[in-house]
C-alpha cells in the first residue's frame, strides 16, 4: 500500500526533522558573551535609575 510507506517516512523521518529543526533553532540564538555582558549592564543601570525614581517620588 502507497499509505503505509508514507506513514514509515513520517514516523522515521518526523523526529529527526524535529531535532534538526530544534538544534537550528537553539543555536541561531545563542547570545555571544559580549551581548550578555552588555544585556546585564544595561538592566543595571535600568534598576538604578527606576530606583533613584522611586527613592524622588516617596513622600
Amino acid at each position: 500500500m502507497a499509505g503505509d510507506g508514507l506513514w514509515s517516512f513520517v514516523v522515521i523521518a518526523g523526529p529527526i526533522i524535529l531535532v534538526a529543526a530544534l538544534l537550528f533553532a537553539m543555536l541561531r540564538n545563542r547570545r555571544k558573551p559580549h551581548e550578555e555582558a552588555r544585556t546585564e549592564q544595561a538592566t543595571r543601570e535600568l534598576y538604578k535609575q527606576q530606583s533613584a525614581e522611586d527613592r524622588t517620588r516617596t513622600p
